[in-house]
């Protein structure tokens, strides 16, 4: 049994084509604007449809958004110390591109072995030193 026909309807180089666009550093919106210009319409819809349905067009996407990061990391790298570059704007852009986000994680695993608390109460100290110990009350 043969393959199933590809509902793509795209140029023969469009996998050539898309992947020199994301090696530019292009977004998906870049590349959804040059497959509109390609058929003359195209909606989210038909990309969500062709990233679930189409192998070899989820995979050329995947790899074209690598290409992509790869192009804005190495921007920053290479950039980095040039007084006219925009770090700001940079460290922006790979915020909203790539989900880079300004968080901490706090992990907490078992109980402290140190700890400084000012308590008033001789009461409250106590319990906490029976708590922090494994005593409760």
């Amino acid at each position: 049994m043969g393959r199933t026909k590809s509902n793509l309807d795209l140029p023969g180089s469009w996998q050539v084509d898309i992947l020199i666009l994301y090696n530019e550093g292009a977004s998906d919106v870049e590349v959804k604007a040059l497959i509109h210009e390609w058929r003359g319409s195209f909606s989210n819809d038909l990309w969500d449809r062709w990233l679930k349905e189409e192998p070899e067009f989820s995979e050329t996407i995947k790899k074209g958004r690598l290409f992509s990061q790869t192009w804005w990391e190495r921007e920053g790298r290479i950039n980095l110390k040039e007084p006219k570059f925009s770090y700001t704007g940079w460290y922006m852009n790979m915020k909203n591109r790539f989900g880079w986000a300004d968080s901490t994680k706090t992990e907490h695993s078992g109980i402290p072995t140190a700890i400084n608390i000012n308590v008033t109460s001789t009461d409250s100290a106590e319990k906490l030193k029976k708590f922090l110990n494994g005593k409760p009350n």
